[in-house]
């Protein structure tokens, strides 16, 4: 995987607070951009973002529970930490069964707030090496001729060399071939291993 750029985004409109936190993940060694509106952080928002977003949930306008849901609808998978008041606790919970990862509750210690940011990092790292490991094994899917599609669909699906020759009206030795290449071209020497690759990647490829 290459190496990635990680943030943490800052979305809070007490501009003291957002100072301070910024100061604060400075001083930590972590590169931080601040927002003072939701409505600032979903006009710059891309998906080439990587890192977390620290979410204060109550402000003017979009609030961040709002700014969750359109980035829900983006398919972002930027972890966000709810920051809450003692009244939002509730919100947060709904929050963290629409995805967010996390929330702090104010006033915090500082110490705390870094230790749920770093597992937050550490979250999305893991979460961006799985969707490389998925576009690569789509990648390479993609790279099988329509026959050797079709060949592999049979092999994951258990029918035997004999089997799928006698279906498709070929000869055995040209199934072989076509499964030889299928495996070389997916990067595996495992039959097991093959089933487990195609299944991960389904619900992309369907």
């Amino acid at each position: 995987m290459t190496d990635i750029q990680q943030t943490v985004y800052v979305v809070e409109d007490d501009e003291a607070v957002r100072d301070s936190l910024e100061l604060l993940l400075k001083s930590d060694g972590k590169p931080v951009k601040t927002f003072e509106s939701a409505n600032a952080f979903l006009k710059a928002y891309s998906d080439k973002m990587a890192g977390c977003i620290v979410l204060d949930i109550r402000m003017p306008g979009m609030d961040g529970m709002e700014l969750q849901k359109k980035l829900n609808e983006k398919h972002s998978i930027l972890p966000i930490i709810f920051v809450t008041g003692h009244g939002d606790v509730p919100m947060a919970v709904d929050a963290m069964k629409e995805g967010a990862v996390d929330f702090i509750q104010k006033p915090y210690r500082e110490e705390a707030l870094l230790e749920k940011i770093e597992a937050a990092l550490e979250q999305d790292l893991e979460q961006r090496k799985t969707l490389d490991e998925k576009q690569e094994i789509i990648r390479r899917v993609k790279s099988l001729t329509p026959r050797e599609a079709e060949i592999m669909d049979r092999m994951i699906a258990g029918q035997a060399n004999k089997v799928i020759a006698i279906e498709l009206e070929i000869s055995q030795r040209t199934v072989e071939i076509h499964r030889s290449r299928v495996m070389h071209k997916m990067g595996t020497h495992s039959l097991a291993h093959l089933v487990r690759m195609v299944l991960s990647v389904k619900d992309l490829i369907d």
